[in-house]
C-alpha cells in the first residue's frame, strides 16, 4: 500500500507506516506521476485534486485534514470511485480564537465596546455557530443568517441577508465556497452588497478569499462605506492585492484556523478515516507531542477592570492578531512561507488563568472560553 501526504500536515509521521510505502511531499509537487500508484493521498487546500491529477491513477481514497473541500473535484472522483473526506470542524475552535483576536483588536483600536454591538453571522455551520456562542458570551447581539440550514430547520432563529446589511455593526463570514446555484457564494461582498450596507459595519472574512470581491472591497473602504476590514483569505492567493493589503485594518497570511489543536484534529480525522476505509485498525488513533507555547500561565489580576478588558487581557494573551498582520505586512511576497512556518498557537483549554479580584460572573465566562482558572486568594462577588 502507497500513501502520499502532504508535508506540512504535523504530528502524522509514523501513523501509516506499519501499513505500507509513505512519501511525504510539497503539495506542489504532489503531481500525476507522483500519485500514479499510490493508493490514497492526505492533503491541504494548495494540491488540487481533480481528473488532471487522479486520471490512470490506483488512487482509491483521499481525505483532506481541512474543514474546505472546494479543492477536491468530487464529481470527477464519484465518476472514477474515488472516496474522499475531510475534516468538518477540526480547527473551528481556533478560528473561533482567531474572530475574537479580532474583535477585541479592533475594539480597542477604533474605541468601542463589543457588548451591545450587532454581529452578523453569514454561514452558521460548524464555525459560525461557534463564533455565534462567544459572542453571546460577551452580551452582543447576534444575527445568524444561513439559507441552506433555514430551509431545513425552519425560519425561527434565522434572518434574511438584507437583514444582516441593514442591521450589522459587524459582519462575518463563515461559508463554504459555491460557484453557483441558489446559494453561492461567489463575490457575496460585492458592490452591491457595499452599496447596501446602512451602518458602516466592521466586515472580516476568514473563511474562502472568493467570497469578497477585491475591487469591491477597497472602493468600499475608499468610500468609507466599511469601518473596518479583517482579512484572512484573499483572492488569488498567494497573490494577494497589495493595494487592498494597505487598506485593511487586520491581515492574515489564511491562519486563522492554524492553531496546533485545529491541526492536529485536521490530522487525526485523515488517519482514523484511513483507517476505517482501509480497515486498518487504528480507527481510534491520536497525534503525540502537540507543542506547547512557551507561557500557558497568564496571572490576572481584575482591579479596577471592566470584564471586557478582562476577557480582552486573556483572549489576546493566546493570540494576539496583530503579530500575524505585523508578519505579513512586512513580507507579503512570503504567503506561503508565513502559513508553513507558522508559530506554535493553541486553543483556550490550554492555558490556566491564575486570577485575583475577578468577579465569580467573569471567571464563568472565561471558564465556558475554555480557559482553566486556578482559585487564588480572594474572589469578589458582583451582586
Amino acid at each position: 500500500m502507497k500513501f502520499i501526504i502532504d508535508d506540512k500536515i504535523p504530528y502524522i509521521k509514523g501513523a501509516l507506516e506499519p501499513f505500507g510505502e509513505v512519501v511525504y511531499l510539497p503539495g506542489s509537487k504532489t503531481t500525476p506521476e507522483v500519485v500514479k500508484d499510490a493508493d490514497a493521498i492526505v492533503t491541504r487546500t494548495r494540491t488540487i485534486c481533480n481528473e488532471d491529477l487522479l486520471k490512470d491513477s490506483s488512487v482509491k481514497f483521499i481525505a483532506t485534514a481541512t474543514i474546505g473541500y472546494d479543492h477536491i473535484d468530487t464529481d470527477y472522483c464519484k465518476q472514477a470511485g474515488i472516496e474522499w473526506t475531510n475534516a468538518p470542524g477540526c480547527n473551528s475552535k481556533s478560528v473561533e480564537q482567531y474572530v475574537l483576536s479580532a474583535l477585541f483588536v479592533l475594539a480597542e483600536k477604533k474605541g468601542f465596546g463589543l457588548k451591545g454591538k450587532t454581529i452578523g453571522i453569514v454561514g452558521v455551520g460548524q464555525v459560525g455557530s461557534k463564533v455565534a456562542k462567544v459572542c453571546e458570551l460577551l452580551g452582543m447581539n447576534v444575527l445568524l443568517n444561513d439559507p441552506p440550514r433555514e430551509r431545513a430547520e425552519g425560519p425561527e432563529q434565522f434572518v434574511s441577508f438584507q437583514q444582516i446589511i441593514s442591521k450589522s455593526d459587524i459582519i462575518t463570514f463563515h461559508v463554504p465556497l459555491t460557484m453557483h446555484g441558489e446559494d453561492a457564494t461567489f463575490h457575496m461582498a460585492d458592490t452591491l452588497f457595499f452599496n447596501a450596507l446602512e451602518r458602516q459595519p466592521i466586515v472580516l472574512n476568514s473563511c474562502r478569499g472568493e467570497v469578497v470581491d477585491t475591487f469591491a472591497a477597497e472602493t468600499a473602504i475608499q468610500r468609507g462605506q466599511i469601518s473596518g476590514l479583517v482579512l484572512d483569505c484573499w483572492e488569488r492567493e498567494p497573490n494577494i492585492d497589495r493595494n487592498l493589503l494597505q487598506l485593511v485594518d487586520l491581515a492574515t497570511p489564511h491562519i486563522a484556523g492554524y492553531s496546533k489543536d485545529g491541526k492536529a484534529n485536521g490530522t487525526t480525522m485523515s488517519v482514523q478515516a484511513i483507517s476505517r476505509f482501509f480497515k486498518l485498525g487504528i480507527d481510534d488513533w491520536q497525534p503525540q507531542g502537540i507543542d506547547l507555547p512557551k507561557q500557558t500561565i497568564l496571572h490576572l489580576n481584575g482591579l479596577n477592570r471592566t470584564e471586557e478588558e478582562i476577557i480582552r487581557e486573556a483572549i489576546l494573551f493566546t493570540y494576539d492578531i496583530r503579530q500575524d498582520d505585523k508578519r505579513l505586512r512586512q513580507s507579503p511576497d512570503q504567503f506561503e512561507k508565513l502559513r508553513g512556518d507558522y508559530p506554535v498557537r493553541r486553543e483556550f483549554p490550554v492555558f490556566t488563568i491564575q486570577y485575583e479580584n475577578i468577579a465569580k460572573e467573569t471567571l464563568e465566562k472565561l471558564k465556558k472560553l475554555g480557559f482553566r482558572i486556578k482559585q487564588s486568594i480572594m474572589v469578589i462577588d458582583s451582586h
